[in-house]
């Protein structure tokens, strides 16, 4: 609704004679400064390109993730019914939940362990989820694959057996697919030793074309030896920087603090690799408790960790489980550094 103005008298022409000067005075200053009364402030503007962890605050472990066009695709273990939830991001930083990539386990699966998947593009339509899941006959954790023509599924995995178990080392969990420079490709994993008490080892074998099956022999690559590991370790993945390879692995117990990340350096897929001096590179602070099995990712010339960690105090606590977490790894003399854990706001990658 509109306000007719009043006729004109003296008192309201100096009033509004007032008005008008105030009006110019202000005008002349928003020309100044380029600033108006309706522009966000410039802490708006740098809250906006800002993000603070954890960047998903429900529980979302053994993070992993791929990007496809604009849309970034997060793969975790099984949460709130759903096998393999997947999230789905602009930006690595808000995420926003996408139902479930692998809603059917094959027949030789049993369901309520489904742990640890991670997805490789091979072509614009198909893709390869590789995840651990509870083998009927073996009684153990055993790793599948699964096929989906768009990165979020649904897949499907029409095998009649696991891709590896190895039940009598306590099984196969932590499936890790990777690309070489070359082509070839390889799938990681650790046998699951501390089921049954026996040593953990990272394996290395290479997959076939279509990476539905292995080819040739496994290869022992490293099991745990330092005191920070513990009795395990686990969740391998390989990241190739500047020609030089690196493994990066989890050790220690998941669900306390000492849980942490660390890494070694290969002279190829199939080994051998030597352990970092400085490890862990990642590890409990006063923001984040139980750092690790991690994945790594590359956006906008930057290196980044997605990993997922406990709130101090509640480390195997359901809810809020372990929470996703996001930070900067740099290359210092060809070594990674961590910038993390972080609870600060950082720049958006």
């Amino acid at each position: 609704m509109r306000i007719r103005p009043r006729p004109a008298t003296p008192a309201t022409r100096s009033r509004g004679g007032t008005a008008a000067l105030v009006a110019a005075v202000l005008a002349v200053t928003a020309a100044t400064t380029g600033c108006r009364a309706d522009d966000p402030s410039p802490t708006t503007e740098r809250e906006k390109s800002m993000f603070t962890n954890p960047v998903h605050h429900t529980d979302t472990p053994d993070p992993q993730a791929i990007r496809v066009g604009d849309t970034w695709y997060l793969f975790h273990t099984n949460a709130d019914g759903r096998n393999v939830p997947v999230l789905t991001s602009p930006d690595l930083v808000d995420w926003t939940p996408a139902g479930d990539a692998l809603p059917e386990l094959p027949g030789w699966a049993d369901p309520g362990k489904t742990w640890a998947p991670e997805v490789i593009a091979l072509a614009d339509d198909r893709y390869l989820l590789y995840y651990t899941v509870a083998g009927h006959e073996s009684g153990r954790q055993c790793i599948g694959r699964a096929v989906a023509t768009s990165p979020g599924g649904p897949y499907r995995d029409d095998s009649t057996a696991p891709l590896v178990c190895q039940a009598d080392r306590g099984g196969a969990i932590d499936a890790s697919p990777f690309r070489d420079t070359d082509g070839s490709l390889w799938l990681l994993w650790k046998n699951d030793g501390n089921a049954i008490g026996v040593d953990t080892w990272l394996w290395s074998q290479r997959l076939s074309p279509d990476g539905l099956s292995l080819v040739g022999a496994p290869h022992r690559l490293l099991k745990q030896t330092e005191a920070w590991e513990g009795h395990l370790i686990e969740g391998p993945f390989l990241w190739r920087q500047d020609g030089t390879l690196f493994l990066f692995y989890a050790a220690n117990a998941y669900d306390r603090a000492e849980y942490a990340e660390g890494y070694a350096v290969c002279e190829s897929p199939a080994g051998p690799c030597v352990k970092a001096p400085e490890n862990p590179v990642l590890r409990t602070n006063t923001v984040a408790s139980g750092p690790g099995h991690a994945s790594m990712v590359a956006h906008n010339g930057r290196t980044w960790l997605l990993y997922h960690a406990w709130p101090p105090g509640q480390e195997g606590a359901v809810d809020p489980g372990r929470q996703l977490w996001l930070d900067e790894v740099t290359w210092d003399g060809g070594r990674p550094r961590v910038h993390g854990p972080t609870g600060t706001p950082q720049p958006r990658p």
